[in-house]
């Protein structure tokens, strides 16, 4: 286990992130990381690596940090709250649920969940903040691992290929198998194909 207070003038720090606001379906993921001294390589944007790539690092960053957490809002919290709002819950909840409590936060993004933590907004700050970074890579390899579960209990809807995001093939298969459980409710296309049934 590592002192952070040598390595960053914020003394403890994590990152967090979170992944899954734009599809139509599943939950919001969000993940904190608060890195040890042994950084791996390669950390960046989740989206910028591709699928290989972010696995074998998420399987890096557990292993050498010096703790991380994975929290969620799930389909119908994202209904009631609204996505933004059940997104910083998510986040809120992953720090939380850090086995050591940080000094400081660093949040990807430009606004903070409402917490008693030191934070710091950062816009694109998963590519330019590893311990964000690594907190984005754990929260999408988390997620799409979920969606592709997923995909087994819902045939048909293509959710390994998509992981709930609205495409085209998606919104054909919501036309025609109907809305899931895991779809949400209040997001314009389920919202409308549930108001003209």
């Amino acid at each position: 286990m590592n002192d952070l207070g040598s390595d960053t003038p914020y003394g403890i720090l994590a990152g967090v992130d979170e992944v899954g606001r734009g599809p139509l379906a599943g939950d919001v993921v969000a993940a904190a990381v608060i890195l040890g001294a042994d950084i791996p390589a390669g950390i960046t944007d989740s989206k910028k690596l591709s699928e290989r790539k972010r696995e074998a690092l998420a399987v890096d960053i557990k292993q050498t940090a010096v703790a991380w957490c994975v929290a969620r809002a799930n389909v119908a919290e994202i209904d009631d709250l609204n996505i933004l709002h059940a997104s910083m819950l998510a986040m809120k909840r992953a720090v939380e649920g850090l086995s050591i409590q940080p000094d400081w936060v660093l949040v990807d993004g430009n606004r903070l969940p409402r917490w008693h933590y030191r934070a710091r907004a950062i816009i694109g700050g998963d590519a330019i903040e590893p311990a964000i970074g690594a907190a984005s890579i754990i929260a999408k390899v988390q997620r799409d691992a979920e969606l592709v579960a997923l995909d087994d209990t819902y045939p048909g809807y293509g959710f390994a290929q998509h992981k709930g995001y609205p495409t085209k093939a998606h919104l054909q298969a919501l036309q025609t198998l109907g809305v899931t459980p895991v779809h949400r409710r209040s997001f314009g296309p389920v919202a409308r194909l549930l108001a003209r049934q």
